[in-house]
């Protein structure tokens, strides 16, 4: 390939990407996270909510935490993934384009993790853990933030080298979404215990934050803590979204109903709503 060939080839992804940004259209998406999954009861509900969806929302998006596996005995393993397969089934016959991201109860329970299959039965279902997509000219970037080292969460050296990859293949003006299931920021021990702690946001979230200095990054979707926040720093919206089962199906949890997030974006711009 020569220097003409390369410069050229250069020119068009730029054109390419700029046309992709300046489409960014409007539309509606809702944002479901901690589901937690436990029972046919429990998935009843989850299929109650998709069921109340408004027509206009034409994107779903999970928040992590989607059936509890990782609390479960080897022996009812085939049980988690039965409720993994049926909660698919439930977001299948919606027929609106879903994307599902990992959280920590979705993984394999402690003593049959070995570091290489942790999220084995969550892949089986629902495929990778980490990825990203487009849609209508916004692109979305779905993290693991479940992966450990020194029993602490935090993006691993395979999934940041992807990521930087893909910021570097990314219009600079192009808006963007990321979306993790615990937390790039948190008020939650503050607020709820008096004291500052990093045990519930992932431990190298400022590496993560700071690779988007230059880019056009709106919108952080959080899970986790079944707690409603709103955070906003260096322009970027934080929304830790509370909880679909709420205090894991008993109501409320330290105020914050069960519900879910809907968010109306309109071209590079966006409001959004709780849902209770």
């Amino acid at each position: 390939m020569n220097h003409l060939t390369t410069a050229i080839l250069s020119f068009l992804f730029i054109v390419f990407a700029r046309l992709e940004t300046v489409c960014a259209q409007e539309f509606k998406f809702a944002f479901l996270t901690d589901m937690h999954v436990y029972s046919d009861s429990t998935l009843g509900q989850v299929e109650h909510r998709l069921k109340s969806l408004p027509p206009a929302v034409e994107l779903l998006l999970s928040g992590g935490d989607n059936v509890d596996i990782d609390n479960l005995k080897a022996a009812d393993l085939s049980a988690g993934e039965k409720r993994l397969k049926s909660l698919k089934g439930l977001f299948d016959r919606v027929k609106k384009p879903y994307r599902m991201a990992i959280g920590n109860h979705d993984r394999l329970p402690r003593d049959m993790r070995n570091g290489s299959n942790d999220f084995e039965l969550f892949e089986k279902t629902f495929g990778q853990t980490y990825f990203s997509f487009d849609h209508k000219g916004w692109r979305f970037i779905v993290l693991n933030s479940v992966e450990t080292r020194d029993n602490h969460y935090v993006i691993g050296d395979k999934q940041l080298e992807w990521l930087q990859n893909l910021v570097k293949t990314t219009a600079k003006d192009q808006p963007l979404v990321i979306i993790s299931h615990i937390p790039f920021l948190s008020v939650y021990y503050p607020v709820l215990e008096g004291r500052y702690t990093a045990a519930d946001t992932f431990l190298n979230q400022k590496q993560v934050f700071d690779l988007f200095k230059e880019h056009n990054l709106k919108l952080v979707l959080q899970g986790h803590m079944h707690l409603y926040e709103e955070i906003k720093v260096k322009g970027v919206q934080f929304i830790t979204a509370g909880a679909v089962s709420g205090n894991w199906w008993q109501g409320a949890f330290e105020d914050t109903a069960p519900g879910h997030l809907e968010v109306h974006v309109k071209g590079r711009d966006f409001s959004w709503k709780y849902v209770k």
